[in-house]
């Protein structure tokens, strides 16, 4: 599935440079550095969250994981969740892991950590899991005018690389004698 024409539009309109990166299917920020070979803290991660009534964009480095007690309080809310997957289909029109960034276009407000607000340039998704958008972070600030805040923690190293394979259980072996349990010597064979 491409991206949608409404995004391409809507950055088009708004003169913001981006390039399309052509990738095989991923579902998930993990992944898509993975396929690019590009660093976790160039791709952008966007979550719905919900606070009290109202939905929000959240977008952080892909190698973090969100804060819900920080952006509470920078929310102001009394409830926060992240938000269900029937809800991203039903308000956002798109299957989750296909969450756009792009505030303006869904007529939510959007809350980037601080960490990704610092690089210079991003890759995030718009809506595809075979493509996905390059451009520079400031032409993203400029458009979405996101709340900047420290909203994320930093994944620990252990957590984000691969998970080992399981070993098996060793299994106390056993070994008995042959023979026919009376103490004696078991025969040779030849």
């Amino acid at each position: 599935m491409p991206i949608s024409k409404k995004i391409l539009d809507h950055l088009d309109k708004n003169k913001i440079k981006y390039e399309i990166l052509k990738h095989k299917t991923v579902y998930t920020a993990y992944d898509l550095a993975n396929t690019l070979k590009k660093k976790l803290s160039e791709i952008a991660k966007t979550l719905v969250v919900k606070a009290d009534q109202s939905y929000y964009l959240i977008v952080v480095p892909a190698h973090y994981r969100l804060d819900l007690g920080k952006l509470k309080k920078i929310l102001q809310a009394k409830k926060i969740e992240i938000a269900k997957e029937n809800v991203m289909a039903k308000i956002f029109k798109v299957k989750p892991g296909a969450i756009t960034p792009f505030g303006t276009i869904h007529k939510v407000g959007v809350v980037i950590d601080q960490a990704l607000a610092k690089t210079q340039k991003v890759i995030m998704g718009a809506g595809s899991f075979t493509e996905s958008l390059h451009l520079k972070i400031k032409d993203f600030l400029k458009l979405e005018n996101p709340t900047k805040a420290s909203i994320g923690k930093k994944f620990t190293s252990e957590v984000i690389s691969k998970p080992k394979p399981k070993m098996a259980k060793k299994r106390k072996v056993t070994v008995r004698k042959s023979g026919c349990g009376c103490g004696a010597s078991p025969k040779k064979r030849k």
